[in-house]
């Protein structure tokens, strides 16, 4: 008996659509129900359909502070990474001649991603405290009179937690682009006279970009959804998106959480399609 190509091909997607159906759409879609349905106060919902959620969420200021603050540490973090991501895998694909050599150094990226989020993010404590290296040693050196407090729960601590834990989603994408580069292409504009920054504008940042878009995917998708972050590294002064809608679960509001949590991916999609519509990554990795 022989299979139409159609057959086959539902077939081989088959294993794809048996883990996304259970584990990701029927999920967003109890979700999605959850966000219009009403509740008694107590952890009760019943099914009458309201907007009324959504409306309490879009009306109140807490909100627009909230998205605020996310945006602001998902831009500032997206930033860094790049920059530091960037400059590491050029310096691994372009400055390393040996290609074992530059996967030793790159597992080497790695190594701090062998442990736990929580515990590289609380090892942040003892260098940014008052009493941390930091301050010990500014102090020791007579650069500062008295122990700098916006090094550790602020909002420069959530942004040094966050470049730390997510840069490695930033080098592996653009490593991974910049090692297709064709290096004849760069030493033949070398030849021709070009300048060092004349091959980084022209050449490498453009044959980059894929790279440069799915690092930005991960990292804004990673901060956008997180809250444990924040809620450490700040000491509490700064809340996020997500940790309202914690909030909500906790007092058993589930549909207002479940209302922000549709509104957030929705907000979370559009930024992506943003980074979609700048760099057409299939086709980028199609050349």
């Amino acid at each position: 008996m022989k299979l139409s190509s159609n057959t086959i091909g539902w077939l081989n997607v088959s294993p794809l659509l048996a883990v996304l159906v259970p584990f990701f759409i029927v999920p967003i879609l109890v979700v999605c129900v959850a966000s219009v349905m009403q509740t008694d106060g107590y952890g009760g919902m019943f099914m009458d359909f309201t907007l009324a959620n959504y409306i309490d969420v879009g009306r109140s200021s807490l909100t627009y502070n909230l998205y605020f603050e996310t945006i602001k540490f998902a831009i500032l973090t997206l930033v860094f990474t790049a920059l530091i991501g960037f400059w590491v895998a050029y310096f691994l694909v372009f400055h390393v001649r040996s290609k074992l050599f530059a996967m030793a150094l790159f597992l080497v990226c790695t190594v701090p991603f062998w442990t736990s989020n929580i515990i590289r993010m609380i090892s942040w404590i003892p260098l940014l405290g008052k009493e941390g290296l930091i301050n010990q040693a500014l102090l020791g050196t007579g650069f500062i009179d008295e122990p700098l407090e916006f090094l550790l729960y602020s909002d420069f601590a959530v942004v040094v937690a966050y470049v730390h834990q997510l840069t490695i989603f930033m080098i592996v994408p653009i490593f991974n682009s910049m090692a297709r580069i064709d290096k004849r292409v760069v030493e033949a504009a070398l030849d021709a006279g070009a300048s060092r920054f004349d091959i980084m504008r022209y050449i490498i940042v453009p044959m980059s970009k894929s790279g440069i878009a799915l690092g930005a995917i991960f990292v804004v998708s990673i901060v956008m959804g997180d809250f444990f972050v924040v809620k450490v590294m700040s000491g509490g002064g700064t809340a996020s998106v997500v940790g309202a809608f914690y909030e909500d679960i906790s007092v058993l509001q589930y549909p207002t959480a479940a209302a922000s949590a549709v509104i957030l991916t929705i907000i979370v999609m559009l930024m992506v399609a943003a980074i979609l519509r700048v760099v057409d990554i299939r086709k980028e990795i199609a050349q």
